[in-house]
């Protein structure tokens, strides 16, 4: 698909790409059709203030029920978005950004562009920034994030995605998309379980999240050791893993909810005793103390209390523990032995004990 830069705006590559409504295939196959039950206005974003930030892990679903990127197109304003999709991270250049305007397209957004600055005097054109100024909603695409910090972070194309997220516009990336969000930005490091002495290293994002390191793919690449090294030397910064296929929703009041198939990991050093500041070359690092949180889709925790709010599955704790006896019974109740039996029985106990007991 061309490109469409306007007269005196620079070169091509500098334009918006236009969302285009061709059915977009992969491996020979697209079906993304919208959910029924889905109501494209809920959630749609604050009327005033700032913005909900949506990190994701990173290979998001794009071909099955892409729930993550339906997530997105709740939140960025259902069919009245107007929403701008960043692919500068990536190497795959206009194609990523095609494959991105025609799945936001194919979920009912009607208007969705692609910008692609190559340089920091691209994210200088007005023509850019005034795509970022109308928007509802901002996506970052991955790839490196190196890269993507280069050409935006203190640019006007930067400083038109801050002041979005302070109007109320949805700031929503994908790996190196969702690390950029954040003031402390991993930008590179190496994976493993193990923290070691520099086995990572933070530099500048947009600083749409303060206090949180936001690192990607991170179950799925073993990044747990550069993870807590980071936050052992950075330890006032929560430390925020996310799967793939996975977002954090964090919204304005502080909370963070989880969506998608894998789990946000939180890493706590607010009490860590560590040997950062002591360690040489590539030495393991104690690390005690440490909290350790790790939430599946439908969790809830408060960043700002650093503690969790809710989650699926966990018991009603709202009223006051009682002490049962005799008289609480209600009348003609009898045990249902059966039901009481199996509770806990092993699955092949009825067969085990059908075998002749041994001589």
């Amino acid at each position: 698909m061309p490109t469409h830069p306007r007269p005196g705006d620079g070169p091509p590559d500098v334009g918006l790409i236009p969302q285009h409504q061709d059915g977009w295939r992969l491996d020979g196959e697209f079906s993304a059709t919208l959910d029924d039950g889905l109501d494209p206005g809920l959630d749609a974003g604050p009327a005033g203030g700032r913005g909900v930030v949506m990190p994701i892990g990173g290979a998001e679903d794009k071909l099955g029920r892409m729930t993550i990127l339906r997530e997105v197109f709740k939140l960025a304003g259902g069919p009245k978005a107007a929403l701008v999709v960043i692919s500068t991270a990536s190497s795959l250049g206009d194609e990523i950004t095609h494959a991105y305007l025609q799945l936001f397209g194919s979920l009912g957004v009607t208007d969705v562009v692609g910008i692609r600055p190559e340089s920091r005097s691209h994210a200088a054109n007005p023509e850019l920034i005034a795509a970022v100024d109308r928007a509802t909603a901002v996506f970052m695409t991955g790839g490196n994030q190196v890269k993507l910090a280069t050409m935006v972070v203190g640019t006007p194309l930067g400083k038109a995605i801050v002041a979005a997220h302070e109007r109320g516009a949805l700031i929503a990336g994908t790996s190196a998309g969702a690390s950029i969000c954040s003031t402390h930005m991993v930008s590179f490091g190496s994976g493993g379980a193990t923290p070691k002495f520099r086995v990572g290293q933070v530099s500048e994002g947009l600083g749409l999240l303060t206090g949180m390191i936001v690192d990607q793919h991170f179950t799925q690449r073993n990044r747990f050791g550069r993870l807590l090294a980071l936050v052992a030397g950075n330890p006032a910064q929560l430390g925020v893993g996310i799967d793939e296929d996975t977002a954090a929703i964090i919204r304005p009041d502080g909370t963070l909810e989880v969506k998608g198939r894998g789990v946000v990991t939180i890493f706590d050093g607010s009490d860590v005793v560590t040997t950062a500041y002591t360690a040489t070359g590539t030495q393991p690092l104690m690390m005690s103390g440490i909290q350790l949180h790790t939430l599946p889709r439908g969790a809830v925790f408060d960043l700002s209390t650093r503690r969790l709010l809710s989650a699926p599955g966990l018991p009603d704790i709202g009223r006051d523990p009682l002490v049962a006896t005799l008289a609480d019974v209600p009348a003609g109740t009898r045990p249902r032995t059966r039901r009481i039996a199996a509770e806990g029985a092993h699955e092949t106990t009825s067969e085990l004990r059908r075998r002749p007991a041994s001589s």
